[in-house]
């Protein structure tokens, strides 16, 4: 499994519009064949700060995801509402304290 975390900072006059197209974008990309979760969290010391969680089941699966156009439209979208340039990680799963 691969995690993919990207962080976006957002003016803030911005994060309603944030909001809005995630809520409307979330269940598009859990659709996505891979795509096991998709979470969003909030930096609770500086609230124009946002992660999002993606869960996939291979790299190919994130890929055909990031090459889709429903990506590119959500994302077209997204940019325009950051502060800073935003950072992204594809990280595996190397243990868990959930109970089996």
């Amino acid at each position: 499994m691969l995690i993919r975390i990207v962080k976006l900072t957002f003016k803030p006059e911005n994060i309603p519009s944030f909001e809005r197209i995630f809520k409307e974008s979330k269940n598009g990309i859990l659709a996505f064949e891979g795509c096991n979760m998709v979470e969003l969290y909030q930096d609770p010391k500086n609230p124009c700060v946002f992660f999002t969680y993606s869960f996939w089941e291979k790299e190919s699966d994130l890929e055909r995801y990031r090459a889709s156009d429903f990506f590119k439209d959500v994302w077209g979208t997204t940019k325009q509402l950051f502060s800073e340039k935003p950072e992204a990680w594809s990280v595996n799963k190397v243990q868990t304290t959930n109970p089996s």
